[in-house]
């Protein structure tokens, strides 16, 4: 080869290194001519968007470079867990947000954060909650109750992916372990103010983070004031950066200070950071240097507004992690504009974090000085405020929400110490189930503050306005979990009434968990204090609830009893939505038994009953059950028909788990029908709605069957009282005074006839 070749060859020559990582579309070629087309295969269910939750990295990012070096040659190494630690303040949640960010295609099936709240004043984060986050991410949908379960299906779904998870603010090793991944590739990055040496046994790599040296911290107050002002002030510059002991969090502060006073001089707040003394928690942590991060915050708290400090320190003394505008307004009594400006005054002096869309945060050091300012400046009756406002003003919008959702559910009344005005923040059925949903760590913060409070009727009112959320998205956990915090808030507030309720909407949380016994007992209990009060309303609905417990377990013959018994008493008490709602669960026991004539005529007559008591969710569910019972009995076409309609009712009001059940139940009678493809396509459907709110049902309904073969399942899942493959029964619904409809199904034996009207 000539030289000249050679130097064209070196010049053109086509090669990739084979240190190199590829991910997604590549070409690699000589040449290239005319046009290039990818395409992208169809994502599969639940994986079509990969979740990017890494929080932003701020404009005002300075130094670390010999620490994203470090942390590049650990991930050379190939670990798949690294641990960042250091004191409080130090910038370990910005230096890994940076670092992650920089390797976002690396990880093509997403990016994971959560905080541990190691160093709240709260208690850390259980582990089970975060997989529940995690797993909600990737489109798994609402979480079992069992952690072991969750740690198992976590490992399960991360086994084939390349994803990173960003562990903030960890406590412990053991808080950890069950959230590290299993897929080869995938990195977890924990920050903590300890080392966790413990993850050393899960291979960790370990970098411990310092405080910025005296440059670097002249360098981040020059991006924050402007080179001109530390050039003129070098001495004092220096002094203020010796002040805020090298921790970004406390330069950033004393930065924004200067910055929105130009006229003010450095040595004047080195000087005020000097002279201010005042000792509180944060001062007595001197061992992570936050004496001075107290002084930096307290000279930014000084120049606050007289408003916007109220609001900073009404914001300390909330439970909840993060908070909106809305928020800000109830509990300070104010108007929606005015929590606005106060926040845009607070994202100003860094105080807050602006976390979007419409969210805000505290550090945790800003969290713990601005409880701290709280408890010196304003007297307790001030804090009884506006934390009773934040409660009530949680009470009111989740009644609102309540109200527009499930309007013929009964409730009991509604009382405030601080009746809100302000605007309701969702317009229809969807935003207000989806409003419930995105509030729910902040209104299940607001039941326990006001059950330890002693504001005992709150409590439960809250737990009871909570109804719809748990109705229609099946967060069992936190639905148990709040009706035992509901009914020991009403039985120590004395309401009788209250204790009846709480009793029978946490009985059907427990019943849909498949927690059967506990489940009994609680409608037990219901059953004896409604005697005791002589309410038939009440008995009826632990008597309903105990049928479907029986029904549970297999004695349909005393299910049936106890149902009729239902129907009865209600009709006897004038409540007909009540004996509609027993007559579906008995239509469901005669049709799985075979007896579609019967099954009609129950399902029939408590359609029309909920359509005139104005109640279309349950009318809905009703006549998804005749339709079901129209087609075996022959009448195909009708059946269709009727189950389409109820289909439209659960798309319009976002009730995706009946959406899935009744795209099952057209699927089963298009393959008893003989449409082989139909119902392929209703199932395949119904699989990937099941697979956001009941993965137990999407992996019973899943696989690689035909049509014909998953309807087969169906039919005996109808039949058979049984576990699913996560151990947890299928409950299609529930309902205030209705029980857990769940697949199983009970033998016709003769005794399973509907009850006849009075």
């Amino acid at each position: 080869m000539s030289d000249a070749s050679a130097d064209r060859y070196e010049l053109h020559r086509n090669e990739i290194g084979g240190g190199a990582s590829l991910y997604g579309p590549t070409i690699q070629a000589r040449e290239v001519h005319g046009g290039i087309h990818l395409h992208s295969a169809r994502a599969e269910p639940g994986r079509s968007t990969p979740p990017r939750q890494l929080l932003p990295v701020p404009a005002n990012f300075t130094d670390r470079e010999s620490d994203l070096a470090s942390l590049n040659d650990l991930r050379a190494a190939g670990l798949p867990l690294v641990v960042v630690s250091g004191p409080a303040g130090i910038g370990k949640t910005t230096l890994v947000s940076r670092w992650l960010h920089s390797l976002t295609a690396e990880f093509p099936d997403g990016q994971l954060y959560a905080d541990l709240r190691g160093h709240s004043a709260a208690e850390p984060v259980r582990p089970a909650e975060i997989l529940g986050q995690f797993l909600r991410a990737l489109g798994a949908g609402p979480p079992r109750t069992d952690a072991a379960e969750l740690e198992a299906l976590w490992r399960s779904l991360t086994a084939d992916r390349r994803i990173a998870v960003m562990l903030d603010n960890s406590f412990t090793a053991a808080q950890v372990r069950p959230l590290l991944v299993s897929g080869p590739g995938s990195l977890v990055v924990v920050t903590s103010r300890h080392r966790l040496t413990g993850l050393r046994l899960q291979g960790a790599g370990f970098h411990q983070l310092d405080a910025l040296d005296t440059a670097a911290g002249m360098a981040l107050l020059s991006r924050g004031i402007g080179a001109n002002r530390v050039q003129e002030e070098p001495g004092e510059a220096h002094r203020l950066v010796t002040l805020c002991a090298g921790l970004p969090l406390a330069v950033c502060l004393a930065s924004a200070r200067l910055a929105t006073r130009p006229r003010q001089s450095v040595a004047a707040l080195a000087e005020a950071l000097t002279r201010n003394t005042n000792g509180g928690r944060l001062a007595g942590l001197e061992v992570e240097g936050e004496t001075s991060v107290r002084k930096a915050l307290d000279a930014s708290y000084a120049v606050l507004s007289g408003e916007t400090a109220r609001l900073y320190r009404t914001l300390g003394l909330l439970p909840v992690r993060t908070f909106d505008a809305m928020i800000a307004a109830a509990s300070c009594g104010e108007s929606l504009g005015w929590a606005e400006r106060r926040l845009d005054d607070l994202v100003e002096a860094n105080l807050v974090e602006d976390i979007g869309p419409e969210t805000y945060r505290f550090h945790d050091l800003l969290r713990i000085h601005a409880h701290e300012r709280a408890t010196e400046d304003d007297p307790p009756a001030v804090h009884d405020e506006a934390l009773r406002r934040f409660c009530d003003w949680c009470l009111h919008t989740a009644t609102k929400a309540q109200e527009r959702l499930t309007p013929a559910q009964f409730t009991l009344p509604r009382i405030y110490a601080h009746p809100s005005d302000l605007p309701l923040p969702f317009a229809d059925d969807i935003t207000a189930l989806r409003w419930l949903d995105s509030r729910r760590a902040h209104l299940l913060d607001a039941v326990r503050l006001a059950a330890n409070n002693g504001w005992y009727d709150t409590s439960w009112m809250l737990v009871d306005a909570l109804w719809p959320l748990f109705l229609r998205l099946r967060h069992y956990a936190e639905w148990i979990d709040a009706h035992k915090t509901g009914l020991e808030a009403a039985r120590r507030a004395g309401n009788r009434p209250a204790e009846r309720q709480m009793l029978n909407s946490g009985a059907i949380g427990l019943g849909a968990a498949g927690r059967t016994e506990e489940a009994t007992a609680w409608y037990g209990e219901s059953l004896r204090a409604a005697r005791e009060a002589g309410d038939l309303r009440d008995e009826g609905q632990a008597l309903l609830g105990l049928g479907a417990c029986l029904r549970e377990s297999g004695r349909p013959a005393d299910a049936v009893a106890h149902l009729n018994r239902a129907v009865s008493m209600w009709e006897e008490c004038g409540y007909p939505r009540g004996a509609a709602l027993a007559r579906t669960t008995l239509g469901e026991i005669a049709l799985a038994s075979g007896a579609e004539d019967k099954a009609i005529d129950c399902f029939g007559r408590a359609h029309a009953a909920l359509v005139a008591v104005d109640d279309p969710h349950d009318a809905a569910r009703a006549l998804v059950f005749l339709g079901h019972a129209q087609t075996r009995a022959g009448s195909y076409g009708e059946g269709v028909a009727s189950m389409n309609r109820a289909l439209a009712v659960f798309t319009g009001s976002g009730a995706v788990f009946w959406q899935a059940r009744t795209l099952e139940m057209l699927g089963v009678s298009a393959a008893e029908h003989g449409d082989g493809a139909a119902a392929e396509d209703y199932f395949v459907r119904a699989v990937a709605l099941f697979e956001t709110t009941s993965t137990a049902d999407a992996l019973r309904l899943g696989g690689r069957e035909t049509g014909p073969q998953r309807a087969t399942r169906s039919r005996h899942a109808e039949r058979t009282p049984a576990a699913q493959p996560d151990g947890t029964p299928r409950a299609y619904g529930q309902s205030r005074n209705e029980p857990p409809a769940t697949s199983q199904a009970c033998t016709h034996d003769g005794s399973n006839e509907c009850a006849e009207d009075a």
